[in-house]
């Protein structure tokens, strides 16, 4: 992705807790464009390789959670983490590590993925089609910074992780606002 272009307008089946489903599963699909997520707010989006994985569950999920506060007063109204994952399995990731600030967009398909270029194979983990490590700025749905790991490519030996952190981010937007101030 390149800086001010449009992230590509996609529907994500999501599943959303509804009470009104009843009983012990009070959940229902339903449909989430890029646009809900994206449009006429910055955010910030990151995704990763998938749900309940080392890296991910230990350092980039919690961190963008512990620093949200630091990058609401940034001017990041929302965070997203992506994956190529289906809604339930995002929805549990997030119970499980206890999440209240973040928001999970499952890319089910990896349609999105895909289409901002960052869809690669990780058969040699087992995992097939997957998302290559990334996060971004995004501005009113336009790309305002990109951060991405070196090395994209299918089935690559590593899982490269440092310029899509929390803590990168946070310097970028730090720097921006000292120029912004200035």
């Amino acid at each position: 992705m390149q800086v001010g272009v449009k992230v590509p307008n996609v529907v994500f089946k999501t599943r959303v807790r509804d009470e009104a489903v009843g009983g012990p599963n009070p959940f229902r699909w339903q449909d989430v464009t890029s646009d809900d997520y994206f449009k006429g707010k910055r955010v910030i989006l990151f995704s990763l390789p998938g749900a309940f994985t080392p890296t991910c569950s230990t350092y980039q999920l919690p961190g963008f959670e512990d620093n949200f506060a630091k990058f609401q007063e940034l001017g990041i109204e929302d965070i997203y983490c992506m994956s190529v994952n289906d809604s339930f399995v995002m929805n549990k990731w997030a119970e499980a590590q206890g999440i209240k600030n973040v928001k999970v967009i499952p890319d089910g398909s990896g349609e999105f993925t895909r289409k901002v270029g960052m869809l690669v194979r990780k058969d040699n983990l087992g995992f097939g089609l997957r998302s290559w490590r990334y996060a971004a700025i995004i501005n009113d749905g336009k790309v305002e910074a990109w951060f991405e790991e070196p090395g994209l490519e299918d089935n690559h030996g590593a899982d490269p992780y440092g310029e899509s952190s929390p803590e990168n981010l946070l310097k970028y937007l730090e720097a921006a606002n000292v120029e912004t101030a200035a």
